[in-house]
C-alpha cells in the first residue's frame, strides 16, 4: 500500500476484539480437529515420504490462498473506502472492476460466496453433533448401558443450545483454550498406542499409488484449512496487520497444523500399516481406560469447537441480509433466535441423516478449492485488470496457476466423493463418518 492511501485497519470498528494471542487459540482450534485422525489413512495412499511431502505442499498452497483471498479483501476495502469488505463484498467489487463478462455477474458472485461458506459450515455443524453423540455412545455403551444414537443427538444437540448463545468469539476464548488442551490430550493418548510395538520403517511404503490421490487429497482439504472461521477470526482482531506476513499469526498456526498432521499421520501409517480404519482410533483397543480417555478428550474439543463452526452461518444471516442497510428493532433478540433455530435444524439433520460423511467430502471438495484457491485467484485478476499484472505479468500466470490447482482438486475430489455417495446410498461398501 502506498503512503498516504486510505489504510482500512485504521477504520475498523469490531465490538469484542481479540487480542493476537486470542487469534492464535481460535486459529488452532478452527484447524486442528478430527480431520487429524483420518491423516495415517492419507498417508497409507501416498506412502511415508510421499505422504509427507505432499502435506506439506498441499498445506502451503492452501494458506497462500488464503493469503491472497485476505489480501485482496484489504485491497477491495481500500478501494471501497471501508474498514472491511467481506468475502463476497469484496468478490462483488472485483468483478464490477475486472472484465466485461465477469461485470454481468458481480451481483451473484457475492450471493453464491455467501452460499457456498455458510452452507458448507452448516455441513460441519450437522457432522460436529454426529461424531460428539456416536463417541459418547461407544462410551456409554461400555460403561453404563446401550443408548439409542438418536437420543443422544437430541441430548448433544440440547447441550450445545446455550453454549451456542454465546455471540462474541471474545467469550469463547476460554472454551476454544480448553477444546484445544483437550485435542491434544486426546492425541497423546492416541499416541502411547501409535508408537508402542512399531514395526521395521523398511515394511512401509515410502511412496503410494498416484491413482489414490484424490483420497489422499480429500483427507488432507479437510483436516487443514478452514476458510470460513479463518475470515471471521481475521475480521474481530484488534490488530488485523498481525495476522498475515511471514512470521504472522496465520502462519505460526499453520507450522503447528504441518507438524502435527504430518508427524501424527506418519506415525498412525507406520504402527498400522494398510490395516487402518478410516480413523485410527479404529485401530486402538477399545476396552481400555487410555482409548477410552482419548475418545472423550476428543469429543469435548469438538463439543466446544461447535460454536466457532457455526460462527460463520450467523455472521452471514445477520450481517449480510438481517441487519445490512436497515434497522432492526431489538437485534440481539433476533440473532438469538437464529442461533436457535440453527442449532435445532442441525440436530433435526443429524436425526434423519446421521451419516453425512460421503456429503460433507462432497461440500469440502467444492468449497474447498474454490473458496481458498479459485475464488482468490480470480478476484486478484480482476482487481488487477486495469493495472498491472507486474514484470512478465507474472501474477497472471500465478493466478492461472492457482485456478488450474483448484480445478484440478474440484473435478477429482468431486467425482471421488459423488462415487463414494453413491456407495453409500447404493448399498455398496462406504466407510460411515462415525468410523
Amino acid at each position: 500500500m502506498a503512503e498516504g492511501d486510505f489504510n482500512p485497519y485504521e477504520h475498523r470498528n469490531v465490538e469484542k476484539p481479540l487480542t493476537n494471542c486470542d487469534t492464535f487459540i481460535s486459529l488452532l482450534k478452527c484447524v486442528i480437529g478430527t480431520g487429524v485422525l483420518a491423516m495415517p489413512l492419507a498417508i497409507a495412499y501416498t506412502g511415508m515420504i510421499g505422504g509427507a511431502v505432499l502435506t506439506t505442499i498441499t498445506t502451503i498452497v492452501l494458506t497462500y490462498g488464503m493469503h491472497l483471498l485476505i489480501h485482496c479483501m484489504v485491497e477491495a476495502a481500500r478501494q471501497k473506502q471501508v474498514g472491511y469488505a467481506t468475502f463476497p463484498e469484496a468478490m462483488a467489487h472485483a468483478f464490477s472492476q475486472g472484465p466485461g463478462c465477469f461485470r454481468y455477474m458481480a451481483r451473484c458472485s457475492g450471493w453464491f460466496v455467501d452460499g457456498v461458506l455458510g452452507f458448507s459450515q452448516y455441513c460441519i455443524g450437522v457432522v460436529y453433533i454426529v461424531f460428539v453423540a456416536y463417541n459418547w455412545k461407544q462410551l456409554l455403551d461400555h460403561l453404563w448401558t446401550p443408548i439409542d444414537l438418536h437420543i443422544l443427538i437430541v441430548v448433544v444437540g440440547c447441550m450445545l443450545l446455550p453454549l451456542f448463545l454465546i455471540r462474541h468469539l471474545k467469550y469463547l476464548v476460554p472454551f476454544n483454550i480448553i477444546a484445544n488442551i483437550c485435542m491434544y490430550l486426546g492425541f497423546m493418548a492416541i499416541s502411547y498406542y501409535l508408537v508402542r510395538g512399531l514395526p521395521e520403517i523398511t515394511d512401509r511404503r515410502m511412496f503410494g499409488d498416484p491413482l489414490l490421490l484424490p483420497l489422499f487429497f480429500g483427507i488432507v482439504l479437510f483436516a487443514v484449512t478452514a476458510v470460513g472461521v479463518m475470515l471471521s477470526i481475521e475480521s474481530n482482531m484488534a490488530n488485523p496487520g498481525a495476522y498475515l506476513g511471514c512470521c504472522g499469526i496465520l502462519n505460526r498456526g499453520i507450522i503447528f497444523v504441518i507438524v502435527t498432521n504430518v508427524a501424527f499421520g506418519m506415525i498412525g501409517y507406520w504402527r498400522y500399516g494398510d490395516s487402518l480404519g478410516a480413523s485410527v482410533t479404529l485401530n486402538v483397543p477399545q476396552d481400555e481406560f487410555l482409548s477410552q480417555f482419548s475418545k472423550f478428550a476428543i469429543s469435548l474439543a469438538v463439543f466446544l469447537t461447535y460454536p466457532l463452526a457455526g460462527y460463520v452461518t450467523i455472521d452471514i444471516i445477520m450481517n449480510h441480509y438481517v441487519l445490512k442497510d436497515r434497522e432492526v428493532k431489538n437485534p440481539h433478540m433476533i440473532e438469538y433466535a437464529v442461533r436457535f433455530s440453527f442449532v435445532v435444524l442441525n440436530t433435526l439433520n443429524a436425526l434423519a441423516f446421521p451419516n453425512l460423511g460421503p456429503l460433507l467430502a462432497l461440500v469440502g471438495a467444492f468449497t474447498i478449492s474454490i473458496l481458498n484457491l479459485i475464488f482468490p485467484a480470480i478476484i486478484e485478476i480482476c482487481l488487477l485488470y486495469a493495472s498491472t499484472y507486474g514484470t512478465g505479468k507474472w501474477k497472471l500466470w500465478k493466478d492461472i496457476a492457482l485456478i488450474i490447482i483448484g480445478a484440478a482438486i474440484l473435478v477429482t475430489g468431486t467425482y471421488t466423493a459423488i462415487l463414494d455417495i453413491i456407495r453409500e446410498y447404493g448399498g455398496g461398501s462406504s466407510k460411515r463418518l462415525e468410523d
